[in-house]
């Protein structure tokens, strides 16, 4: 009775659905056996020179290695605006309106600390990238669902997602306070257009709730196709925060380097709590992202056509396997109908099985929520060499594959 008490909230949190995967994966690679890893939005490939060149300079500046500031060094904040500016024409205060992480998803979870109270309602989409929802409950906050729907282009069905909303902002209880949105989405690769945000901003006004609009995924984007900030929306600051991050545009994900921007009281508490927290992220390393923000734009464009070609050679390689998959607009994954013979076994199992069989490690629909059980998501962490060599291992998968 008395662990109950003491480890309430912990005892909250559901087992980690992945560990099952990272736990095959690790036993098969201690065995030699070759993974081919797409399980993980964990980029492969080095930031820019330029960063890594201004990180050791920095790093060899004896006033360098002091306590850094925890919401973020003044010029890096600046560079974000900057970027912001330079990017979606959006102005930002690098003192009211911006402050560092360690990562977005550390930015998250603090943010969702200093504004939520216990007993707090907030709505999360599903399928969802675990904290979004996960957040709340650590902090003794109720989360509402509903499912994300979508057509075959990966477009998010606006006039479906504003129903759902509004029946969860009616009938859940207390009213919730936060809508969480993720566009390019994780896992779904879902986008949404200019109409979408001016209507939840405006709902947002009117209902009174904040909306946190989580954009990691901004700068990888196909063809005719284009991300935007919700702050491009007039009145989204009275609203709204944005939570962005250098980890995959930049191949700076180890770095972790983050930001939450917008409404000036939301990221005032962030700043608050950040200041009992923690003394920042290590100020050579604040230094050379500001490098990044400030100088590598051309670099991002090269990221963005390297995902956009290991998408392609997946989608054709994988159809000749035998497994046909629809084209993202956005983000740095696929998300995958399981083959059509392999649909009786759930996204876990067929995750396990083709990791213990073909050697393919994917992250089971199943772990962002059971809306995604009939999928996989595919990350494009590895060269189309490795992706190529996948596809054959997925056709004799699949070949050999008996229906029980």
């Amino acid at each position: 009775m008395f662990d109950e008490i003491v480890f309430g909230k912990i005892n909250r949190l559901p087992k980690y659905l992945f560990t099952a995967i990272n736990e095959i994966k690790v036993q098969l690679r201690q065995n030699n056996e070759d993974v081919i890893d797409f399980s993980i939005g964990n980029p492969n490939g080095m930031p820019p020179k330029i960063v890594i060149d201004k990180l050791c300079e920095s790093a060899r500046n004896p006033k360098n290695h002091g306590y850094s500031v925890s919401k973020g060094i003044y010029k890096l904040r600046l560079a974000l605006c900057d970027y912001y500016k330079r990017r979606f024409n959006v102005d930002l205060h690098p003192d009211l309106e911006v402050c560092v992480g360690m990562g977005s998803k550390e930015g998250y979870v603090h943010l969702v600390q200093a504004i939520t109270n216990v007993g707090d309602c907030a709505i999360v989409p599903e399928p969802a990238y675990p904290i979004h929802y996960h957040a709340f409950i650590i902090n003794g906050a109720n989360v509402s669902t509903f499912g994300i729907k979508y057509n075959e282009k990966f477009e998010l069905d606006e006039d479906a997602f504003f129903e759902s909303l509004n029946k969860a902002l009616y009938e859940s209880f207390p009213k919730p306070k936060f809508v969480v949105v993720n566009f390019p989405h994780n896992p779904t690769t879902v986008v949404a257009h200019r109409s979408f945000y001016e209507r939840l901003v405006k709902l947002a006004r009117k209902e009174r709730f904040y909306i946190i609009s989580d954009i990691s995924y901004a700068e990888i984007y196909f063809d005719d196709f284009k991300t935007m900030s919700i702050f491009e929306i007039e009145g989204a600051k009275e609203v709204a925060v944005e939570t962005y991050t250098l980890s995959k545009s930049y191949n700076m994900a180890g770095w972790r380097i983050g930001f939450v921007c917008g409404n000036q009281k939301m990221i005032e508490a962030l700043q608050k709590i950040k200041s009992w927290i923690d003394y920042g992220i290590y100020t050579p390393l604040q230094v050379a992202a500001t490098v990044a923000l400030n100088q590598c734009d051309d670099f991002v464009v090269e990221v963005r056509e390297m995902y956009k070609s290991r998408m392609q050679a997946a989608l054709d390689s994988f159809s000749k396997a035998g497994w046909e998959i629809q084209k993202p607009r956005a983000s740095m994954f696929i998300w995958a109908k399981i083959p059509k013979q392999c649909q009786n076994l759930g996204s876990l199992e067929f995750a396990k099985q083709l990791l213990t069989q073909a050697k393919i490690a994917l992250s089971p629909g199943a772990g962002f929520g059971k809306a995604g059980d009939e999928y996989v998501r595919i990350a494009l962490v590895e060269n189309e060499k490795r992706i190529r060599q996948a596809a054959r291992n997925l056709k004799e998968f699949l070949g050999n594959y008996k229906h029980v």
